[in-house]
């Protein structure tokens, strides 16, 4: 441990490369320290693997979201950390603020064709971080 798992629609298969995205991820996993200067994470337990869902529904692809400029062919992304215990506030923090950075920017391209949410969230027993970035929740406001 730890994994990280990645749920995501199949529409975004054609429009970015989830292997590089789970390369990334992984080397972000394997660059954290803790406050003492510690690798947090083992390298040979630092796994990140990704899932298509092969049928899906992502928000509103009625009136209402096509009304607020959305066309209904939305995208999702979920990642969910699972570590040990007896790591930090602060390392779960940082943990989590890196890996959204890194994924955002992963994204980045596909943010600028299409509306697409991304949550991250770290469990370690009860959650413990819990980070939304999403350009869909202002279609329906």
């Amino acid at each position: 441990m730890p994994h990280l798992v990645i749920l995501y629609t199949g529409n975004l298969e054609k429009e970015t490369d989830m292997t590089a995205l789970c390369r990334s991820l992984a080397d972000v996993m394997l660059e954290q320290q803790d406050e003492s200067g510690q690798q947090v994470f083992p390298p040979g337990g630092t796994r990140v693997l990704a899932y298509p869902a092969a049928h899906y529904a992502v928000a509103d692809d009625g009136s209402a979201g096509r009304a607020a400029g959305g066309n209904g062919d939305y995208a999702f992304v979920y990642l969910n950390l699972r570590m040990g215990r007896g790591r930090s506030s602060a390392v779960h923090k940082r943990v989590g603020d890196a890996l959204l950075m890194a994924t955002k920017a992963h994204f980045q391209p596909v943010f600028s064709q299409r509306h697409i949410g991304v949550t991250l969230q770290i469990d370690e027993g009860p959650e413990v971080f819990d980070a939304k970035h999403s350009n869909l929740h202002p279609l329906f406001k």
